[in-house]
């Protein structure tokens, strides 16, 4: 069974950062710098609850909150550009967060033994859940309740006049600044949205996997940030998931029989959905036919 709770444990934490795209997204936005602000979460809670012995949970909220000012930081002068400028941007920049981490060495010793993150060796001995003794389903459900908690808020900010005005902002930025909405600050705003949550998934991410190293937040990390929001479909937060659960829990995990051919499998399969559902595996087609099944089968 802990094949299963590790599972959705990758699953949850790939939705956070699928869903930390998906606010960016919204505004029209391609970004690739996700992976550097949930490296940013990843290293910032672990120095907190290793070397400072905090909590786990306000050294997610400190190191999320962080990585939300520093995507913000990042939103300005990203208004000065659009398209494959801000995505060669936003790719130099995670890559920026990533060589610091490669340079960063800061260690201590505790209890007899040094801790700490050490440039390229990466930063081991991140204990949190076993040292509390912690199960692998403990840490799923934690996971778990986190992801429900920001779908929802996503849910609902969709639904809202914000989710009107992110939308809005994307689909017509001269139109929506005709009526008044000011799109530096939603724009700044999304990014620093997006980094927050980005910043919760590092944070879970380092703490259930115990190691984390530069590597871990290349521009692959980045391309699956993006591609989960695309593939699932920007008008529903749950199309993220379905998209995470297709590529993770199917291409990745369910096929992992297959070796380096599910790499030639994952493109071709990614352009097929892409051609059968441009819109998203979850578009507005397909909500509509899952409400009309709904009343349907109510009604009987």
């Amino acid at each position: 069974m802990d094949f299963f709770f590790g599972l959705l444990q990758i699953i949850g934490v790939h939705t956070l950062l699928g869903l930390s795209a998906y606010v960016v997204l919204q505004t029209g936005q391609v970004t690739l710098a996700q992976a550097g602000f949930f490296s940013i979460g990843a290293y910032v809670s672990a120095m907190l609850t290793v070397l400072a012995g905090w909590h786990i949970i306000p050294a997610l909220l400190v190191s999320a909150s962080l990585a939300g000012i520093v995507a913000g930081i990042v939103g300005f002068p990203a208004l000065r550009i659009k398209g494959l400028m801000l995505v060669v941007a936003t790719i130099a920049f995670g890559e920026f967060i990533r060589l610091f981490w490669f340079n960063f060495d800061y260690q201590i010793e505790k209890k007899g033994i040094v801790v700490g993150p050490q440039g390229g060796e990466g930063f081991k001995q991140i204990r949190f859940f076993p040292e509390n003794g912690w199960s692998t389903l403990d840490v799923a459900i934690f996971i778990w309740v986190i992801v429900a908690l920001v779908m929802l808020a996503l849910w609902w900010t969709d639904r809202s006049r914000a989710g009107a005005v992110l939308r809005a902002v994307g689909e017509d930025e001269l139109a929506a600044q005709s009526v008044g909405i000011n799109l530096t600050a939603v724009k700044v705003g999304a990014f620093a949205a997006g980094g927050f949550i980005a910043g919760i998934g590092g944070a879970i991410y380092a703490h259930y996997t115990t190691h984390i190293e530069h590597l871990n937040f290349g521009v692959m990390l980045a391309t699956f940030a993006i591609a989960y929001p695309i593939l699932g479909g920007l008008r529903n937060v749950f199309g993220t998931l379905v998209a995470v659960i297709f590529i993770q829990g199917i291409l990745v995990e369910g096929l992992r029989f297959m070796g380096d051919w599910r790499n030639l499998l994952f493109g071709a399969l990614i352009v097929l959905a892409m051609n059968i559902q441009p819109r998203g595996l979850i578009d507005e087609r397909s909500v509509k036919l899952v409400r009309g099944l709904f009343i349907r089968d109510t009604r009987r």
